[in-house]
């Protein structure tokens, strides 16, 4: 699998169509979907690979795809494709009424996905607006029924900061479309009133505007803020979160961008306790972590190098960071499969490819808006290319 074969599964033209046995022969995993059983209240077609070809049916009838055009169509393409990848590793069957249901599979999709194309070499903003509508792609559903209690602008707003909302939509009218359910028209009403609010609020196909960095920072985490009104920040540490894949160049980074600023490393608190990768993590973490309280303390300015490379392990460091007020900037690095592989072969390190593949299956790259300012700097193949 590459690149052009990914590409090239994508239907160009008016009335171009999709050869399945294609796309299964570019991804494999997409022929465990035939036998992939789904509730018959949510799914009467039939099993996953049904359903996946009515979605793209219904995707390539809808005037927002053929009006697509270039990386656009090929991204929407792909999510539809993709959207429910993990449902055979995510089913379960309860043993009592024997209800089908497969829990997290859109956010493990999404994980599963960013590393199928990453190893293809697919551009970093094409894969990452795939992997992101992956990740969220039955929210429109349930916008205006949230399990969390948040508002449906809520959700629409701080969507809008990693994803384009009208290509969300499409792809989720799409996955609506391609099924056959007792509450389906009920379902694409609530999708055509996201859409509205969406549209009305001004963040249908832009990221939703703010009076500050800040202000987006704390809307974005749950505070009761007006989008439009600057809300004041408390003076606190300058502090720049490293995060990507090992090998990817955090420490390169560092003596190049910030020599002389004090580091906490969870590598290097290893080092200082003797430890080796795997071993005794929770004594390294409270080592990193104190260091890092006691130049909170003091509002002093740092880097903190570390993967970070879930969203769970990049919370709880944010956590602390904006406890302490601290102005946070958080930079992601990553390069291509190839480099990555070689540079942790050829690395002075205790991490085995093994264990590197096995971070394959948490990694969810840092969204929009995680901090004040987010950046992400990719290397494609011996360039890198800077994307605020």
């Amino acid at each position: 699998m590459n690149e052009q074969d990914i590409r090239a599964l994508c239907p160009t033209g008016p009335g171009g169509g999709y050869d399945w046995a294609d796309c299964c022969e570019v991804f494999p995993r997409l022929r465990a979907l035939e036998t992939t059983p789904q509730s018959p209240r949510y799914h009467a077609e039939g099993n996953v690979g049904i359903h996946t070809r009515m979605v793209l049916d219904a995707l390539l009838a809808s005037s927002e795809f053929q009006s697509a055009q270039g990386e656009r169509r090929e991204g929407l393409f792909l999510a539809a494709l993709l959207h429910d990848l993990c449902k055979p590793e995510t089913t379960v069957v309860d043993p009592v009424s024997g209800e089908i249901g497969q829990p997290g599979h859109s956010r493990r999709g999404a994980v599963d996905v960013r590393a199928l194309l990453w190893r293809a070499g697919l551009p970093f903003a094409l894969r990452e607006s795939v992997c992101r509508i992956v990740a969220a792609h039955q929210v429109p559903f349930f916008a205006f029924d949230s399990r969390r209690g948040e508002t449906p602008e809520f959700i629409a707003r701080r969507l809008s900061w990693g994803v384009e909302l009208r290509d969300l939509v499409c792809v989720a009218r799409a996955d609506m479309q391609g099924r056959i359910c007792v509450d389906q028209q009920a379902r694409l009403d609530d999708i055509a009133l996201f859409e509205q609010l969406a549209r009305e609020d001004g963040c249908w196909d832009r990221p939703r505007e703010f009076a500050s960095a800040h202000t987006r920072l704390a809307y974005a985490r749950g505070a009761a803020v007006h989008l439009d009104t600057p809300l004041f920040q408390p003076p606190g540490s300058a502090v720049t979160v490293l995060s990507g894949l090992p090998a990817s160049g955090k420490d390169t980074w560092v003596a190049h961008h910030a020599p002389g600023l004090p580091v906490v490393s969870f590598d290097d608190a290893k080092a200082e306790l003797g430890l080796r990768h795997g071993e005794n993590d929770g004594m390294a973490a409270h080592h990193a972590v104190d260091k890092a309280k006691a130049l909170l303390r003091r509002h002093e300015p740092f880097v903190w190098n570390a993967t970070h490379l879930s969203d769970q392990m990049r919370r709880k460091t944010l956590d602390l960071l904006f406890a302490y007020d601290a102005q946070v900037t958080l930079v992601y690095l990553e390069v291509p499969a190839t480099q990555l592989f070689q540079r942790n072969a050829k690395r002075d390190t205790t991490l085995r490819q093994k264990d590197l593949e096995r971070m394959l299956h948490r990694w969810e790259v840092p969204l929009p808006w995680e901090a004040h300012e987010v950046r992400y700097e990719v290397m494609a193949g011996e360039v890198s290319a800077r994307r605020d």
